[in-house]
């Protein structure tokens, strides 16, 4: 979905196009950070292109299933995050005149929206439970460094702002755990629709939590920190990038916002 030419965050920015031509559709456009491109099982890729950029704000995208190896689809770079690579990839596609026939078209043509939004719900659960144990993790981590390093002739565990940023870290953890769980529980018997509001909470929340554990167990690590000599300095790129990827902070705190004020709105 991601383009590098436009704000993604908002769809309707989307420029890659999928245009009639015949009995086929014709697909040009760029974009990037397309996941697992570069596993050598990948066979499919999903992507979502305007088919009727003038129509509602809702019904103007529709979602493809587009092999590969099509003429005119071509890998052009393999993107780091923060100077990181994934070994599966995180690339620049360039899509130049791709044909696809009616039977690359996933659901219905003007559904692409629907389909977007019913994905990308479970998938940022699925996020956000990767991130808390990550952040255990980083805690653990943080906690056993403490406790090992002296400075001026004490253990760093028992410096009260290092405590401070244990503690924390474990209530932060352990909310961000029953929220998560909490949302999966409404998406089991309400559905997506009715734990969307959930699901902004937790995208917000947790990687918050994840950042700023992270941050503080680096700090305690000093040098070894940043280096490549712990998993810290990774899962911190993975995290701060999770915070644009999937809609940005800004995007869930708007929606959440604007639910709030729905619930209290004064009437003129």
């Amino acid at each position: 979905m991601t383009e590098p030419a436009v704000a993604s965050s908002d769809a309707s920015n989307l420029a890659m196009t999928a245009e009639r031509d015949g009995d086929s559709w014709i697909l040009d456009g760029r974009k990037w950070y397309v996941s697992g491109v570069l596993h050598p099982r990948c066979r499919y890729m999903m992507t979502v292109a305007h088919t009727d950029p003038d129509g509602p704000r809702h019904g103007r995208h529709t979602q493809f299933i587009v092999p590969v190896d099509t003429p005119g689809v071509t890998v052009v770079r393999n993107l780091p995050k923060f100077g990181y690579f994934d070994a599966d990839g995180h690339v620049e596609l360039a899509f130049d005149q791709v044909r696809l026939g009616d039977d690359a078209v996933l659901g219905r043509v003007g559904g692409g929206f629907a389909i977007g939004q019913a994905r990308l719900g479970p998938a940022r659960v699925q996020h956000c439970m990767r991130l808390i144990g990550m952040a255990e993790q980083a805690l653990r981590l943080m906690c056993e460094r403490s406790q090992s390093r002296e400075t001026f002739g004490a253990p760093v565990s028992t410096r009260a702002n290092v405590m401070d940023w244990i503690a924390e870290a474990r209530i932060d953890i352990d909310a961000a755990r029953l929220t998560v769980l909490r949302t999966a529980w409404l998406m089991d018997r309400q559905g997506d629709k009715a734990s969307a509001p959930e699901m902004s909470k937790i995208k917000v929340q947790i990687l918050r939590t994840a950042t700023t554990v992270l941050d503080r167990a680096i700090q305690v690590f000093g040098a070894a920190g940043v280096s490549d000599d712990t998993p810290l300095a990774r899962w911190y790129a993975t995290v701060r990038s999770l915070r644009i990827a999937d809609g940005p902070d800004e995007v869930h705190l708007m929606a959440i916002a604007r639910r709030e004020l729905r619930r209290h709105e004064v009437s003129s």
